[in-house]
């Protein structure tokens, strides 16, 4: 509205002007030399203002023409950017989607039309690494890290291609270089830390964690914990060497990190050894309650020296009772019960803890098993059943970081060099699947575990004895391949383990170490299919026959030979007929055509 009216206003002044101009009465004369010009007044401003145009239109031409280089240049260099922006940006997305050739070919239009962009550099890098052309890309981040916008991009793709040429040392010079240049770097202050703690240079990783935390990379809360990790290191590495800087770094770290399981441990052993039990079980007690280990159950019950087998076990069922049940790790105190039990000779209440987890073992509590009834009855039999069982049990809870399996605490994980990476949990490999799939245990392991113990037989009874034999078994549920069993024929023949008829029924019978000769069966009271109770060691890991067996199509690995065409044979009996090729290799492709 304001300029409405500015305008207008304008208007009225310069129409008030004109009006003016021509109201004035007179003549105008101009003499210059021999030449006399006469005019009048509103003629004269006429002219005057064509005159006025005239010159700055012929201004306007003049700069027009001496900037029409200038300007030319600008727009070449404005459309080359624009291709060189258009070139890196779809070459960013040709590497995004992993097209080499067309990441190639935007390189060079990159490289071509825009050579002094940062972006364009890193696009020729990226492209070269795609390719695979590490000295190319090398060169390129050598190039970058000669520029002050680019120095740390270069130095960062420089550290990248010396861990893929597993060069350490190269690759944590570079590290510390882009420290220099930036001490907020978030990666190179991590490799730099990650390789200081693999060296075992302690005091360098600490300068590294305070550094990080006033850079602000780290909180507050993270750095007590890393510092605490750090400090429980170098004072298990000290603990044997110089006992008292290892006491004051693990001192500390219980400060920073109470629920640390070895930092706890260590701390605990140098207050016991001061004669304070009484702050040795809290530390144990605090750590406990955040994280039940085995550790800490073990340091628990010895944090009294001189104490006998039964003062520990009490001890350590006063720290199982304060165990929470919303822990995932609740278990460990029955375990840590049951370890002190069998020590104690306790064997029945070893029985009692272990009892809720028999019906689906992990490792330990079949290895307790194993230790109750070798060292209980002495019963070698059932011991070899329990350690059987451990063998194809659920894995316990261990020392896991990024995948790898430790059997003991480490500061830093192997695989990615992260600080605080272990975790006490129960490793992948052995969680459930999601259909709840169990290890069935074989029939050896049950009548193992559930026979009495055994009577052994002495050479002077030698009678025959026949094999115990069971319902005939359906031919069409036997799926297993010949060798399995001619494996398993060998091995009965190796190792007879038969028993009476008379006896199969009540207990199994051990044959003692001389062989006792087996008399052969009647003919028709044997069934033609028959299966024994024993079987031999190839066949422990055959589940049973199972009503309707799932068939499951095996693919031969493409170096693999595969089974022989030929089943096996006697090499003294005559074979009679042509042998009947296994439904595979190039027999069975030809046989599908009706070859």
């Amino acid at each position: 509205m304001l300029r409405i009216v500015l305008f207008l206003i304008l208007i009225a002044l310069a129409a008030a002007g004109g009006a003016w101009v021509a109201d004035q009465p007179g003549d105008l004369v101009l003499t210059w030399g021999g030449l006399r010009a006469t005019t009048t007044f509103p003629g004269f401003v006429l002219g005057l203002g064509i005159f006025a145009a005239a010159i700055v239109l012929v201004w306007s031409v003049l700069t027009m023409i001496w900037r029409m280089p200038g300007r030319l240049r600008r727009r070449r260099h404005e459309k080359r950017h624009a291709r060189g922006r258009h070139a890196i940006t779809h070459g960013l997305l040709a590497i995004g989607h992993g097209d080499t050739a067309l990441a190639r070919r935007h390189a060079a239009a990159a490289r071509r039309h825009a050579p002094n962009d940062p972006l364009a550099l890193l696009l020729h890098a990226q492209s070269a690494q795609l390719e695979g052309n590490r000295d190319e890309a090398q060169r390129v981040f050598r190039a970058m890290t000669e520029r002050e916008d680019t120095r740390l991009l270069g130095l960062r793709g420089l550290f990248i291609e010396a861990q893929r040429a597993d060069d350490a040392l190269g690759a944590v010079t570079i590290a510390e270089e882009a420290i220099k240049l930036s001490p907020s770097s978030t990666w190179a202050s991590h490799a730099v830390l990650g390789f200081r703690c693999a060296r075992g240079d302690w005091g360098g990783a600490l300068a590294i964690l305070d550094s990080n935390l006033s850079a602000g990379l780290i909180d507050k809360g993270t750095y007590r914990r890393q510092r605490g990790v750090l400090l429980t290191a170098r004072a298990l590495e000290l603990e044997t060497m110089d006992r008292d800087v290892a006491r004051e770094s693990v001192m500390e770290a219980i400060k920073l990190a109470p629920t640390l399981v070895p930092a706890a441990v260590l701390a605990a052993k140098f207050e016991s050894e001061a004669h304070q039990v009484r702050r040795a079980m809290k530390l144990l007690e605090a750590a406990w309650l955040a994280n039940p280990h085995p550790d800490l159950a073990d340091a628990y019950a010895h944090v009294k020296l001189g104490d006998s087998a039964r003062q520990r076990l009490q001890r350590v069922e006063t720290l199982a009772a304060k165990t929470p049940a919303d822990k995932p790790g609740h278990v460990e105190g029955q375990l840590a019960i049951a370890r002190a039990a069998i020590d104690a000779s306790e064997f029945a209440r070893a029985r009692e803890v272990l009892a809720p987890y028999l019906d689906d073992p992990t490792q330990r509590v079949a290895l307790l098993m194993a230790e109750i009834e070798r060292t209980e009855h002495g019963d070698g039999g059932r011991a070899r059943a329990w350690t059987l069982r451990a063998v194809r049990a659920r894995l316990d809870p261990a020392w896991t970081a990024d995948g790898y399996v430790s059997d003991r605490w480490r500061p830093v994980s192997p695989v990615t060099g992260r600080l605080d990476a272990f975790q006490w949990q129960t490793p992948v490999a052995s969680l459930p699947s999601d259909k709840g799939t169990t290890i069935e245990s074989s029939a050896f392991e049950e009548a193992m575990l559930a026979a009495p113990p055994p009577k052994r037989v002495t050479a002077a009874s030698k009678a025959p004895v026949e094999p115990v034999e069971t319902a005939p078994a359906p031919a069409a549920q036997d799926n297993s391949p010949p060798q399995a069993k001619e494996g398993s024929k060998e091995g009965s023949e190796e190792a007879p383990m038969e028993a009476p008829k008379e006896a199969a029924k009540e207990e199994p019978t051990i044959v003692a170490s001389e062989p006792v000769d087996p008399a052969p069966a009647p003919a028709e009271s044997s069934p033609p299919a028959a299966t024994p109770v024993f079987r031999s060691r190839a066949d422990i890991s055959k589940p049973g026959p199972a009503p309707i067996p799932a068939v499951i199509p095996i693919v031969r690995a493409p170096d693999d030979p595969g089974v022989d065409d030929e089943g096996p044979s006697d090499e003294f009996t005559e074979q009679i007929g042509t042998p009947k090729a296994q439904a595979g290799g190039w027999r069975g492709f030809w046989s599908r055509w009706g070859a």
